[in-house]
């Protein structure tokens, strides 16, 4: 079952950048061509959803696009934070809002999950939502204490064979990102962890440093001080590629774990139904955005790194994180009820 799991992630992974996928309505929203945007879009303000509470990484980088875009628009973009239930609050309010262009969701990652975590959701996000561009990721480390003897990747995963059970992983919650992240990497190593929930990442990265847990898996923004300031030991950045902060961090694959990959990443959608034409012209003012100078250095000062791209490019995306995510979902038995 491992084996499978990790032959689906590794061959999953090149590919989702190039294709579309069928069968879902985002996927079906995506036009080949699309007449004009009407040319008095937006008359009035739009409503950007995030659906979690204001200062998180959501919020930032909600706020920060919302400024450039209203700007160029000429009209404000309100940001309607919406928390709790994990992202599924804002989300359904989303969904249910008026397919017209004026209510737009800034997500996060936890939009391709959160099916599979809970027995049923008010909304489907594969027939509610239309993609409209990824907007940024958000780099990852994998970190140990220094009292733990392991320098690499390899070497992790040699001890916790030879000590199967009781090697520990902090997260900031069950259901989280970061646990799922750490899920991914037991299933693709094939090795036991033992996994620590604590409420909060911050509450998690304090346990880490207090010998409480043996590896985390969490933002740059939130490890990187530490590791330079020698308190944590980096082994490996998480993504597909380095982590624009710390370049001389491999990969997890680099370091010896072929497939295994995981970014925290933000996307936007709008309701089904919207337009094609409108969801063009909401694509091509935040991409607008996230090519300005400007704001990539704001982002990256944030730990985020700018991405934007095409509609059919979020879809192919968002349905191989789908399935990715349902399958970890699904091995590690975690359910949210």
């Amino acid at each position: 079952m491992i084996h499978s799991l990790s032959r689906l992630f590794s061959l999953c992974a090149p590919v989702v950048w190039l294709v579309v996928l069928p069968g879902t309505a985002g996927a079906q929203s995506v036009q080949t061509s699309r007449p004009e945007a009407p040319p008095d879009y937006p008359q009035k303000s739009v409503r950007l959803v995030v659906p979690f509470a204001p200062g998180g990484g959501t919020d930032i980088i909600a706020r920060l696009l919302a400024q450039k875009v209203g700007a160029a628009w000429g009209q404000s973009l309100v940001v309607d934070n919406r928390g709790g239930g994990g992202g599924t609050i804002g989300a359904n309010i989303a969904a249910k809002s008026a397919p017209d262009g004026y209510t737009v969701l800034l997500t996060s990652l936890s939009i391709a999950y959160t099916p599979a975590l809970y027995k049923k959701l008010p909304y489907d996000p594969e027939k509610e939502f239309g993609p409209v561009t990824l907007v940024v990721t958000q780099p990852n480390l994998l970190v140990v204490p220094p009292s733990l003897p392991v320098k690499s990747v390899a070497e992790l995963i040699a001890l916790a064979k030879s000590r199967a059970g009781e090697i520990r992983y902090g997260s900031g919650g069950s259901g989280s990102a970061p646990h799922l992240a750490t899920e991914l990497f037991r299933a693709t190593a094939g090795i036991t962890l033992v996994h620590v929930p604590y409420k909060g990442g911050g509450p998690a990265l304090t346990g880490l440093m207090a010998g409480e847990a043996h590896l985390m898996i969490a933002g740059t923004a939130l490890l990187l001080p530490h590791v330079r300031a020698g308190r944590l030991r980096a082994l490996a950045a998480t993504g597909m590629t380095r982590a624009r902060a710390a370049p001389e961090l491999p990969t997890v694959a680099e370091a010896g774990l072929p497939g295994y990959e995981f970014d925290t990443w933000y996307g936007l959608l709008v309701p089904a139904r919207t337009p094609g034409a409108i969801i063009g012209k909401i694509n091509e003012e935040f991409n607008r955005a996230l090519a300005a100078h400007d704001v990539q250095e704001r982002l990256a000062g944030a730990g985020f790194e700018s991405l934007g791209g095409t509609q059919k490019r979020f879809a192919a995306y968002l349905k191989a994180e789908m399935r990715k995510w349902t399958t970890v979902v699904r091995e590690a038995n975690i359910r949210i009820d």
